[in-house]
């Protein structure tokens, strides 16, 4: 698809007209005319704010020229899966689990390799074939090349350390220590809990990445104790196979 045909596409499946898409990108009518009829294509810096306003890549909005992959995991890139820099922009070298608002949650190869080596094993993979596979590609990979240059000095694991601390505080029943926090994605975890009036409701943002785990309840059973947080609060539920009839133990603001 050339892009022409996704401006006016995507222009169309958002309801807009010519002039409203004009004015949010701050061009002319003809302007966005020219570039549905292919007459001219928009400058990066406008290509930047197509993609805020349709919530694209630009390489989408370019008709896919190339195959994105995650620059920290490897994982191929869709649009709903692109990470977003702390203005709220995509950044198309990562995905969501690598990369949230602006901070990159990884900080050593073999935390990545332990949460993607279960999903791989899904998909045909042996834990050999997958632990294998990710020693030798991630090195390959810009974050991983650059590693010293994006780090941070430290300074996300000293707050998942702190929010561990603050999570094992609670010493809630049954539930054993938290030793690790991964990248997930509120539209993976974000439960809908019953309130006792009887209301449902639901905690999360769908399109956030949060630190989490789920934990094994000490007393046995089939039910798994499930832990969210952020800097803005701690969410520890528990819920049956699949994220079946979930109770919320606890919502703590920070």
């Amino acid at each position: 698809m050339n892009t022409k045909d996704v401006i006016l596409e995507l222009r169309n499946k958002n309801g807009m007209s010519q002039d409203e898409l004009a004015e949010k990108v701050f061009v002319t009518r003809q302007a966005v005319s020219r570039w549905e009829n292919g007459e001219t294509v928009p400058n990066t810096e406008t290509l930047k704010l197509l993609s805020n306003v349709f919530g694209v890549s630009i390489n989408t909005l370019l008709g896919s020229p190339q195959k994105l992959v995650c620059q920290c995991c490897g994982m191929p890139l869709e649009d709903e899966m692109i990470g977003r820099n702390a203005d709220g922009t995509l950044n198309e070298e990562y995905c969501k689990w690598c990369y949230a608002d602006g901070t990159y949650t990884y900080s050593d190869m073999d935390s990545l390799i332990d949460v993607c080596v279960p999903h791989m094993a899904k998909e045909g993979f042996t834990e050999e074939q997958a632990r294998a596979y990710m020693k030798q590609m991630l090195p390959t990979l810009n974050y991983w090349k650059k590693y010293e240059e994006l780090s941070d000095n430290g300074e996300f694991e000293a707050f998942k350390k702190q929010l561990i601390d603050e999570i094992n505080a609670l010493n809630i029943e049954g539930m054993p220590k938290l030793d690790k926090l991964n990248a997930l994605v509120g539209s993976y975890v974000n439960l809908e809990y019953r309130l006792p009036g009887g209301q449902r409701v639901k905690f999360l943002d769908d399109g956030t990445t949060y630190l989490g785990n789920q934990l094994e309840c000490e007393f046995g059973g089939d039910r798994c104790f499930g832990v969210l947080a952020n800097m803005d609060f701690i969410l520890v539920c528990t819920y049956g196979e699949g994220g079946s009839n979930p109770e919320l133990v606890i919502y703590k603001k920070r």
